[in-house]
């Protein structure tokens, strides 16, 4: 960082200080004002940008000990990597969460001794993943680093209430609203169950229909034409993407993608183009079978933005079994809505008795 500058230097009794200046190719004489001030620049000026730089500082060496605590804390299984025998450091090795972040180790060191460099919204990405942090962990991170975090983990402030009662009322329907991404902002009961045992279970990072579809098992096993979904999101992400080429979260999508899916990888290279159109869809649940369904977008944007997704049955047998899946929703959110009041009252009995 360059230094505009410095503190006047005293000279004898009764004289007058010169200050240092930085200008383009190299230093030169400042006269000096009053204390705590340079010519030119107020007083209040340069203690607000010395107080500035200060935070600055506190601030980077918040994130060095944030990142060495997350570091220590993870054991190389956690993240598929050997013990080793002479293994002495509590968790992770630095070289070690650098690979695996895909960054220099000699950056990444720098990081952790608070070194001034600047951090992108991608490292930061790669490193909260890495690290396994969870999403208030995540947010910490980000805030700690000046940065902001592209990922639609963060509550949507475009998704309304309406728009959630939309979704209840859409049910046995499966429903959600989505984003030119394919980030899942917001969704039904009976969506959480078409395509796995329950979406809420994803961390909101990940719930992201080509991330799924790529890389979770359970996801890809539900969609029976799944090598042509793939496909078709694919070419949809790229011409959604024209018109966001330069913005941090769809680079980092892209980049997690190829980095975690060979085949996506090998998708994407095609450079297929396609517009968004509704299909027929076809997914395989355990309990209720084969379901078979029209894929409608209801978009609530314009230019390819965000889209409230719908799937209604295509025949009569997929809608009994779409009743079943929100009935077994249903079941579920009961069981653990009566499992939460038991620990509400044992929590209460225990405070009572002490």
């Amino acid at each position: 960082m360059t230094t505009m500058a410095r503190d006047a230097t005293t000279g004898s009794a009764g004289a007058r200080s010169t200050g240092v200046a930085r200008v383009p190719g190299g230093v030169a004489p400042v006269p000096a004002g009053p204390a705590g001030s340079v010519e030119g620049v107020p007083g209040q000026a340069v203690a607000s940008g010395a107080a500035a730089g200060r935070g600055s500082e506190i601030r980077r060496h918040e994130l060095a000990t944030f990142l060495r605590s997350r570091r220590e804390r993870i054991t190389p299984e956690q993240v598929g990597l050997p013990r080793g025998r002479r293994r002495r450091t509590p968790g992770l090795r630095r070289e070690e969460v650098a690979q695996l972040s895909a960054v220099g180790v000699t950056w990444y060191t720098w990081l952790e001794q608070a070194r001034d460099i600047q951090v992108s919204e991608q490292v930061l990405d790669a490193l909260a993943r890495t690290l396994l942090l969870d999403a208030g962990e995540r947010a910490h991170l980000f805030q700690l680093a000046g940065a902001v975090d592209p990922s639609p983990a963060a509550q949507c402030s475009g998704i309304t209430p309406a728009l959630r009662l939309m979704l209840r009322q859409l049910e046995p329907v499966p429903a959600c609203i989505q984003n030119s991404r394919y980030d899942i902002l917001a969704y039904n009961r009976t969506y959480a169950r078409l395509m796995m045992r329950d979406l809420d279970t994803v961390p909101p990072a990940d719930r992201n229909c080509l991330v799924l579809a790529y890389t979770n098992a359970e996801w890809r096993e539900s969609i029976v034409f799944l090598d042509e979904a793939m496909r078709l999101m694919a070419a949809r992400l790229r011409v959604s993407m024209a018109g966001h080429l330069g913005e941090p979260a769809w680079k980092m999508l892209v980049k997690r993608l190829r980095t975690e899916s060979a085949e996506f990888r090998e998708i994407w290279e095609r450079y297929e183009v396609v517009s968004a159109r509704g299909k027929t869809k076809q997914f395989v649940r355990p309990y209720v079978g084969l379901v078979t369904v029209d894929h409608t977008d209801l978009w609530l944007a314009p230019a390819q933005g965000a889209r409230m997704v719908t799937y209604p049955p295509a025949d009569e047998q997929s809608r009994q079994r779409l009743e079943r899946l929100h009935a077994i929703a249903l079941e579920a959110e009961a069981e653990a809505e009566a499992e939460a009041e038991a620990e509400a009252e044992a929590g209460a009995g225990e405070a009572g008795a002490a």
